[in-house]
């Protein structure tokens, strides 16, 4: 195996493996998440002789959603190495996840051999048609020396706005074959219709006039927000407009949750009060209520990039670079008109927090057998560090997350995001602890919290906690049934099918056969003891709950 070096400036040529090493180390990538196939055996000799490091999981899909997490928690491009075939297909939903969500992510896939196409290789199928509806870019190299070239033009255009996933696949003989290690058109490409990323300042000025005038008006910030690293301009905004801020998402600590101007569980009164919704960053999408709001409210949308901008908004809407948007509506003046019934505004969205704030302080505390779901969180968030990372894979022990646990530092509430994928969990938990590693905070914080349900899609990759030593504390909501679709589907019909799951499956001993910490609960007052001991563990930790099947989540959602 030939590891004479992976950049393009080595005298000679060099393998296909070498030159997408290259690319990615010259585009500040610094680990590949991956599953072992032969078709990108090139690939991991580059990354060895580049100093990449290679992480290896037990299924493509993990892959795919560390790179994404990897993404989520660094805002830098995560990228994954697929093999061909079934390495690709098992990456899809993270690819479909990852553009759902605007996350900056490049999959590398192996391909069947160009020389033989057609002659019914091993896993010989062309990806590119499969993905391109997902991707912002899907392409196949060529030839052995494009290789760079694609992967460099995929990584920039992964991280342009709008970001999204790339793919790039590379024939198997053309990552086995040489090309020369220099050579014109190697340099990093620029992205592709790259629109200006300044604002239209007229459009600033209508957005300013109609915040200032609204006596009702509310902020929802969503992922772009966090994406464009425009927290710090976003709370400039709201304090200069006074003006309640609501988040989603990876929008969450975009404004630290202890800010007076933070609303979470005064949500739904603040969209069915407003008389304004300025949706930041965010789609008009089913979680909200696709910018049909109760009180007739207006709809001003900022967004990245003017192809975001939603059809159906009436009032107004800007497109760049959301700190340049957020800043420039100051700077246009966006004093309230009314400022007696501004004051008015937040003071019954401040009474209406924390009102519902007391009155769930009882489920948090819960004593209830069989537990409530509530009382884990109620047990966590006595845990929780500000810094600490949050990663949430379920559906109604999931959505209690997003209730219950109040978000300080932007980056470290990673949910499935709109596409809402289960399985997530392991890939995200994975990423989060070696970025918080890379970053030299060895000691911070890292909580997967995992339904039943969600249990069954990964839990085979704590085995790839345990061998990259990633100590995720996993907590497990265990109801025995498919929670989500058992209670609305009872209401709907009168009965339920296929809801159910074993009661009592014991999801710790399978993380202790893996080489990590599993533990059972079935008393509340057990919970938080069970958690500092999996805390202190040092090793990857599973802590089963047995929660109360017949608990039903309170939820409302615009599916149609």
């Amino acid at each position: 195996m030939d590891t004479s070096g992976g950049h393009p400036q080595t005298p000679g040529p060099v393998h296909g493996g070498q030159l997408a090493a290259a690319a990615l180390k010259d585009g500040g990538v610094d680990v590949v998440f991956t599953l072992s196939g032969g078709h990108i055996f090139p690939l991991y000799d580059g990354c060895v002789a580049a100093g990449i490091r290679l992480v290896d999981t037990r299924h493509e899909q993990t892959a795919g959603f560390a790179a994404e997490g990897w993404a989520k928690v660094t805002r830098r491009p995560g990228v994954a190495a697929l093999t061909a075939g079934p390495g690709v297909t098992n990456g899809m939903s993270a690819v479909t996840g990852a553009f759902f969500s605007g996350s900056p992510m490049v999959v590398i896939g192996g391909r069947a051999p160009a020389a033989r196409w057609g002659s019914g290789s091993l896993q010989e199928v062309d990806h590119a048609p499969i993905v391109t509806e997902v991707t912002k870019r899907a392409v196949t190299a060529a030839k052995t020396g494009d290789i760079y070239r694609e992967l460099a033009a995929s990584l920039q255009a992964a991280t342009t706005a709008p970001r999204g996933p790339c793919f790039v696949d590379v024939p198997v003989d053309q990552f086995f074959d040489r090309a020369p290690a220099g050579g014109e058109g190697l340099g990093m490409a620029e992205a592709e219709g790259a629109p200006a990323r300044s604002p239209d300042p007229d459009a600033l000025a209508r957005v300013a006039k109609l915040l200032a005038d609204a006596e009702r008006p509310v902020i929802m910030a969503g992922a772009g927000v966090y994406w464009e690293g425009a927290e710090a301009a976003l709370e400039e905004l709201a304090e200069a407009a006074g003006a309640p801020v609501l988040m989603n998402g990876l929008g969450r600590g975009t404004l630290r949750a202890s800010h007076l101007l933070a609303f979470s569980r005064a949500r739904s009164v603040a969209l069915r009060k407003a008389d304004l919704v300025i949706a930041a960053g965010v789609p008009l999408d089913f979680r909200l209520a696709f910018g049909q709001f109760g009180g007739g409210a207006r709809v001003v949308h900022l967004v990245e990039h003017p192809a975001q901008v939603a059809t159906h908004v009436e009032a107004g809407s800007a497109a760049g670079d959301l700190s340049a948007v957020f800043r420039g509506i100051v700077a246009a003046g966006v004093e309230a008109s009314h400022p007696k019934e501004r004051a008015e505004w937040l003071a019954d969205l401040s009474a209406d927090e924390t009102a519902r704030r007391e009155k769930e302080a009882e489920t948090l505390r819960s004593i209830a057998d069989p537990i409530h779901p509530a009382r884990i969180y109620g047990e966590l968030r006595a845990r929780l560090e500000p810094d600490a990372v949050v990663v949430v894979d379920g559906g109604d022990f999931g959505s209690y997350a997003g209730k219950l646990i109040d978000t300080e530092t932007p980056g470290s509430f990673l949910d499935p995001g709109p596409y809402g994928c289960l399985g997530t969990g392991p890939g995200y938990g994975l990423a989060a602890r070696l970025a918080a590693v890379a970053a030299g905070r060895p000691d911070r914080q890292v909580f997967l919290m995992l339904g039943d349900g969600a249990a069954g899609f990964s839990l085979m990759d704590f085995d790839t906690l345990v061998r990259h030593e990633a100590p995720v504390v996993a907590i497990v909501g265990n109801n025995g049934i498919w929670g989500l679709e058992k209670h609305p589907m009872r209401a709907l019909y009168g009965y339920d099918v296929v809801a159910e799951l074993r009661p009592g499956t014991r999801y710790d001993q399978v993380v202790a056969a893996l080489g990590g910490h599993g533990e059972l609960v079935t008393d509340p007052e057990e919970i938080g003891p069970a958690i500092d001991r999996a805390l202190a563990a040092g090793v990857p930790a599973l802590v089963n709950v047995l929660t109360d099947p017949a608990d039903v989540y309170p939820r409302s959602s615009a599916l149609m």
